[in-house]
């Protein structure tokens, strides 16, 4: 069975989707359609933008859902029988799978991105990677710090992030370390995403998601805060509002998506980090590249 796979904020790189632009006119077609639903030129920063301006959610959010949405329209070969995405990368997978309009994806994901910076303009908040760690070992130590903090995403066995204030996120690290974890490092995010933290976020994203008309997606879509798969879209939505208050559960999901069997996972959009995620969950699946980039 055939997987698609959509990244998350992260993935994205200076010049992305020039290429796809200047080759193919249904690219430059949505994307000249984005600039004009989002009101300004998201072209221009991506295509020659360096990478700091990238980087803010405002931008780096729709960026990483036009080229991942766009990749896979222009893809040749495709009957996903399952899909999924690294939590912004939910809304790439809905939109690719018809859930979504392109217009009505795109306009959430842009006010998911401005709802997410502004809770984290409220509270200050960071994210950690912890390495090398047994997940139940993470959440424990969490559990026992003062404090919001939390674990958020669990990204593959081994390789699970924190989220939550600075301080309580400081004082898990340390505790971590001394636990056994190989590295505990404060990554350089914008605040305390997946957590607690983000529920102004929520609120404001719920009324958006609430008034969207969502249809049928074409194939199971497996969420992050479940893992698992659903064409429900009362419960996609459900899901989709407790997304940014919960955990991003890749680990889980890949894992099921094996057990309901998946063999060939293609990632659809800007790098390859969940392919090497997913090389690490399932060691012997099949990944690659919508070979756009």
């Amino acid at each position: 069975m055939n997987v698609a796979l959509f990244p998350g904020q992260g993935a994205q790189f200076a010049g992305m989707g020039k290429d796809l632009f200047e080759q193919y006119s249904l690219a430059k077609q949505q994307f000249n359609a984005a600039n004009e639903i989002l009101g300004f030129s998201i072209t221009d920063i991506m295509f020659d933008g360096d990478a700091e301006a990238l980087k803010e959610t405002k931008v780096t959010q729709p960026a990483i859902f036009l080229h991942s949405v766009i990749s896979y329209a222009l893809a040749q070969k495709k009957n996903p029988d399952m899909a999924a995405g690294h939590s912004l990368g939910e809304f790439s997978a809905l939109t690719a799978m018809g859930a979504l309009s392109f217009e009505d994806g795109l306009i959430l994901v842009s006010k998911r991105a401005q709802a997410m910076q502004a809770a984290c303009d409220v509270a200050k908040g960071t994210m950690a990677a912890v390495l090398a760690l047994a997940d139940n070992v993470v959440e424990e130590v969490c559990q026992q710090i003062d404090g919001v903090v939390v674990a958020a995403n669990y990204n593959c066995p081994g390789q699970l992030v924190i989220s939550g204030a600075y301080e309580a996120v400081e004082n898990a690290c340390e505790v971590l370390k001394e636990k056994g974890a190989k590295r505990a490092l404060i990554l350089p995010v914008g605040g305390a995403f997946h957590s607690p933290l983000m529920e102004p976020a929520r609120e404001e994203l719920a009324k958006a998601i609430e008034e969207t008309a969502f249809n049928k997606p074409s194939c199971p879509i497996y969420q992050n805060v479940t893992a698992q798969g659903t064409q429900d879209p009362a419960l996609i939505k459900k899901n989709l509002i407790d997304q940014l208050t919960g955990p991003v559960k890749w680990t889980q999901t890949i894992l099921q998506m094996r057990q309901d069997g998946a063999k060939v996972y293609t990632e659809y959009g800007p790098g390859k980090v969940l392919q090497g995620l997913v090389r690490k969950i399932d060691g012997d699946a099949e990944v690659q590249s919508a070979l756009l980039d």
